[in-house]
C-alpha cells in the first residue's frame, strides 16, 4: 500500500521546490529552468515572482537576460505566455505544439478553411523573420495573399503553426513596447533537441510534486500522460482523498511542521495554476473568495500566502510620489507584523524611488 501524504505535507514539499520556504541564491537562469518557466501573460508582474524566490533579486537581473536572448517569452504550457530559458523554449515548444493547435483550431479553424496551412506557416515565417510584427500587422500582410480570409485568424494561425517569441522592449522592466513577434529560431540562432513527454513529467515533478497525472496534465495542457507517468521509476503516495500521487524518488519532502514565511505572490503565479487539485495552497475559504472576485478575464488577484496557504490579496496604488501597498485580509492574519514587513520589502523592490506606506483592509479587493 502506498504511504499517505497529508495536504500540509504536500504544501511544504511544493513550497520548498518553488523556493518559497526560503529564497535561493541560484541564478535567474537556473531558477527559471528549474520551475519550467514562469507564466508571464503580463509584461512585468512576473518579476515579483522571481523576487519572491531569489535572494537579492533585482529587475535588471532578468531584463538583461531578455535583452541578451537568454530568456524569452513564448506561448507554451496551456497555450499561455511563459518566461523560459532559450534552451527550454526550443525544447518544450515541439512537445507542447499540440496544446496551442487544439486551442487555435477550436477558435479559428473554420475561418481558415481553404488556406493551405503549410503555405500559411511559410508565409508567416518569412514575414516575421524579415522584421518583428504585431499580430495585427501580420494579419494585414497575410490578407494580401488570402484576401477572402479574416486577417486576425490568419495571424493566429501562424501563432499556432510557428514558434513565436515576443521581442523586447516588451517585457523589459520599466519599459513598454508593441506586442511584436519573430520566430524562436530566428531570434535565438541555434537548435535544441525536443523534450520528450517523460522528460517533461520529470521536470514538472521537480518543481511541483508530489502530484497526480491530472496535475501534470493541468500544468502542461497535454493529455494522455498516464502511460508516460506509469513507465517512469517514481515514488508513489496516496493523498487524503485517495488519489495516487507520484514523485521523484530522491526529492526532498520537508516535515509538515516546517515554517512557511509570508509571501506576496503575483497574479499569474504558476503555484496556483499547475494542479488539478489546488487545495494544497488554496483553502476552501480561499477558493470561495477567488470564485467571487476573479474577473471575466480569469486574472487571479495577487495572493497573500500565510503559513503556506491563501489568506488575502494585495494591491499597490501610487499618489503624489507615495506608493501604498494594501493587505486585503480575507480572514484575520495572525502574523500581520510579518506581512507588513514583507510588504515594505516588496515596495522597496517595486517603487524604490517613492515614499512607502502599508495599509490593511478587511475583505478581498474588488476592482
Amino acid at each position: 500500500m502506498d504511504p499517505v501524504i497529508s495536504r500540509r505535507a504536500l504544501n511544504r514539499a511544493t513550497l520548498d521546490r518553488q523556493f518559497l520556504l526560503r529564497r535561493t541564491t541560484r541564478s535567474v537562469i537556473d531558477v527559471v529552468e528549474h520551475l519550467g518557466g514562469l507564466q508571464a501573460q503580463t509584461p512585468h508582474t512576473w518579476y515579483t515572482g522571481l523576487w519572491n524566490r531569489i535572494e537579492g533579486f533585482k529587475p535588471d537581473d532578468a531584463a538583461g537576460l531578455l535583452s541578451s536572448r537568454e530568456l524569452v517569452r513564448i506561448a507554451l504550457q496551456r497555450s499561455t505566455i511563459h518566461l523560459v530559458t532559450a534552451r527550454d523554449c526550443l525544447a518544450m515548444r515541439p512537445l507542447l505544439q499540440i496544446v496551442g493547435e487544439r486551442s487555435a483550431r477550436g477558435a479559428f479553424g473554420r475561418r481558415l478553411e481553404g488556406v493551405d496551412l503549410d503555405e500559411l506557416a511559410a508565409a508567416g515565417r518569412e514575414l516575421l523573420e524579415a522584421r518583428p510584427m504585431t499580430f495585427a500587422e501580420l494579419g494585414r500582410a497575410l490578407a494580401e495573399r488570402w484576401p477572402s480570409h479574416d486577417p486576425h485568424a490568419l495571424g493566429q494561425g501562424v501563432r499556432w503553426l510557428v514558434p513565436l517569441v515576443q521581442v523586447p522592449p516588451r517585457g523589459l522592466w520599466g519599459r513598454s513596447g508593441p506586442i511584436a513577434h519573430t520566430t524562436a529560431e530566428c531570434w535565438l540562432g541555434f537548435e535544441a533537441p525536443p523534450m520528450t513527454p517523460a522528460e517533461l513529467v520529470l521536470r514538472y515533478l521537480a518543481a511541483f510534486g508530489p502530484a497526480s497525472v491530472m496535475d501534470v496534465q493541468t500544468w502542461s495542457g497535454l493529455t494522455r500522460l498516464g502511460e508516460v507517468v506509469e513507465s517512469l521509476d517514481l515514488a508513489r503516495f496516496t493523498d487524503e482523498n485517495g488519489r495516487t500521487l507520484y514523485d521523484l524518488p530522491g526529492a526532498a519532502r520537508p516535515s509538515e511542521d516546517t515554517p512557511a514565511p509570508v509571501r506576496l505572490m503575483y497574479d499569474f503565479d504558476n503555484l496556483f495554476l499547475s494542479h488539478a487539485d489546488r487545495s494544497r495552497v488554496i483553502t476552501e475559504r480561499g477558493a470561495a473568495t477567488l470564485k467571487s472576485c476573479v474577473g471575466k478575464n480569469g486574472v487571479l488577484p495577487r495572493i497573500i500566502l500565510v503559513d503556506g496557504v491563501t489568506a488575502g490579496d494585495w494591491t499597490v496604488t501610487r499618489t503624489k510620489g507615495t506608493s501604498t501597498l494594501t493587505l486585503h485580509q480575507w480572514e484575520p492574519i495572525s502574523v500581520m507584523e510579518e506581512a507588513e514587513e514583507e510588504g515594505r520589502r516588496l515596495l522597496e523592490f517595486l517603487a524604490p524611488g517613492d515614499k512607502h506606506a502599508i495599509a490593511v483592509a478587511d475583505g478581498p479587493f474588488r476592482s
